[in-house]
């Protein structure tokens, strides 16, 4: 097994070298800015598949519903797809359904944050169904390559489908528009114990307003972010870790001062996430709170200047 993920590893090693959903909406709400409310009109309270895909003007980010897992989709007006993570193993099925129910046939940029099953689960479903445009992941040091099956067919897949590889690490940015960017704030150069705090955290701007997704990382990459002296301000904060302890400290929380945070994470989970401590501090700094065990898949919209939220999606769940 071992020597098969070094086989992979050495031949994805030159690349990195180189280099909505259908449902009726339950409930809408605009973004409230702490220092001003915003005018935007409320999201209709139906959300079509044609409303989905139709949107030229405006963007959607999209927070799957995966269960115990993340998963999420930027759709930009000029019609690019940017996927984020793609929930586990069993929700690969329902999401690439999901997905294709978009209309969706190619995604033109793939972020796979860490190797954990509950966040590249669904990749290998997701890579056979859709094209690929570029797809991003972090370098993990040797001692932590996963040797699960999962991750050995996953590399296979990018493999045999030549996927174009490039390493995930903060400083780069993979997408920049007229009126979008999308960069990188980690992972730093710095060694870390386990695979969490590799996690790749995009910083996703759109018009006037920002959306950070943060994987798994915990205070460790935080406190690196921190110290990187990167502006970290986004008005929406995809948390990390699935709202646990380890995640969001105060510190980083009001470095990024978001007006509303979205919390992945599966109903009655095992793990007892989210975190009263991090659901404390959310509440303590008045940042609007939506979970995906729940409020199912969330979509937050947006034409650059305001974001209106829109809940009670389809799940990519079998349940």
């Amino acid at each position: 097994m071992k020597k098969l993920l070094r086989m992979l590893a050495a031949a994805l090693a030159p690349l990195f070298l180189l280099s909505g959903c259908q449902a009726v909406a339950s409930d809408t709400s605009t973004l409230q800015s702490r220092k001003a409310v915003s005018s935007s009109p409320a999201v209709s309270q139906s959300s079509s598949l044609q409303t989905a895909t139709a949107d030229k003007q405006n963007a959607s980010v999209w927070f799957f519903d995966v269960g115990q897992g993340d998963s999420e989709l930027v759709r930009l007006p000029d019609g690019k797809n940017v996927l984020i993570d793609a929930g586990t193993a069993e929700s690969g099925s329902h999401l690439v359904k999901l997905l294709k129910g978009m209309n969706i046939s190619k995604l033109d940029i793939v972020i796979a944050t860490h190797p954990h099953a509950d966040h590249i689960g669904g990749m290998q479903k997701v890579i056979q169904n859709f094209k690929i445009g570029s797809y991003y992941m972090p370098r993990i040091a040797n001692k932590d390559v996963p040797t699960s099956h999962l991750y050995t067919s996953l590399l296979k897949t990018i493999q045999k489908k030549k996927v174009s590889v490039s390493e995930a690490k903060a400083g780069i940015t993979i997408l920049k528009g007229s009126g979008e960017q999308i960069q990188l704030m980690a992972p730093l150069p710095v060694a870390h114990e386990g695979l969490n705090n590799y996690s790749a955290v995009a910083m996703v701007t759109i018009g006037q307003k920002k959306f950070l997704f943060t994987g798994d990382a915990e205070k460790e990459s935080e406190n690196d972010m921190l110290k990187s002296k990167a502006d970290l301000h986004a008005d929406v904060l995809k948390c990390g870790h699935h709202g646990s302890k380890t995640s969001t400290t105060t510190a980083f929380l009001k470095a990024v001062s978001p007006s509303a945070a979205i919390i992945s994470c599966g109903r009655g989970n095992d793990y007892g996430f989210p975190a009263m401590q991090t659901l404390s501090h959310l509440k303590n700094d008045n940042v609007k709170i939506y979970r995906t065990d729940e409020q199912k898949t969330i979509c937050a919209h947006t034409d650059g200047k305001t974001i209106t939220f829109e809940t009670g999606l389809t799940s990519a769940t079998a349940s």
